[in-house]
């Protein structure tokens, strides 16, 4: 049987095989159009696999699935101004931006929820410079990739010191839509 990627030794956990390759045949057989359901980036993005013994190579995965990703983005820019134009694709790009904009105004510190109690959660001063490099990026032009956003960490904070990791999270994957609607 044919691998799709390789794998990790018997003694260290990777991917599960069967699951990787169920969803990138499932996925390419909806980029071919041979299924009519719904597969988008951030279906892509968000995919998970359970983690096993001998499994695929994390990070030859993660690799492909932010290709994949890119690809259903592509593909859903192009369809979008094929029917709309591009001057639809811009103001719809623009709306999604603005909706960035509330938590980007807010003051360090409080741009997000805190953790609850005892909770770990995403080291403030860490988020609010990816938000800063966003305002940067938005307001005056500066580098800025889905990559990048995509690959950030934050430092680990507790409680009250942190920020709540599912609004972040939501966050950056707002800021991933955007940034790969204009690159």
């Amino acid at each position: 049987m044919t691998r799709m990627f390789r794998t990790v030794g018997r003694l260290h956990t990777g991917y599960d095989p069967g699951d990787v390759d169920d969803f990138f045949d499932h996925a390419r057989r909806v980029y071919e159009g041979d299924r009519t359901e719904p597969l988008t980036g951030r279906d892509v993005r968000q995919v998970a696999f359970d983690l096993v013994r001998g499994g695929y190579a994390t990070a030859a995965v993660d690799a492909a699935l932010d290709r994949l990703e890119r690809a259903f983005v592509v593909r859903q820019r192009t369809d979008f101004i094929a029917q709309r134009g591009q001057q639809a694709w811009m103001e719809h790009l623009a709306a999604q931006a603005r909706t960035l904009y509330g938590r980007l105004s807010r003051p360090d510190g409080e741009r997000f929820a805190p953790a609850a109690r005892g909770e770990q959660g995403y080291a403030p001063q860490d988020v609010d410079a990816l938000c800063q490099r966003l305002v940067d990026y938005f307001d005056h032009g500066q580098s800025l990739t889905s990559d990048e956003v995509r690959h950030a960490t934050f430092g680990r904070a507790k409680g009250r010191n942190a920020y709540a990791e599912a609004p972040v999270d939501a966050f950056c994957d707002r800021a991933i839509e955007v940034l790969l609607g204009v690159e």
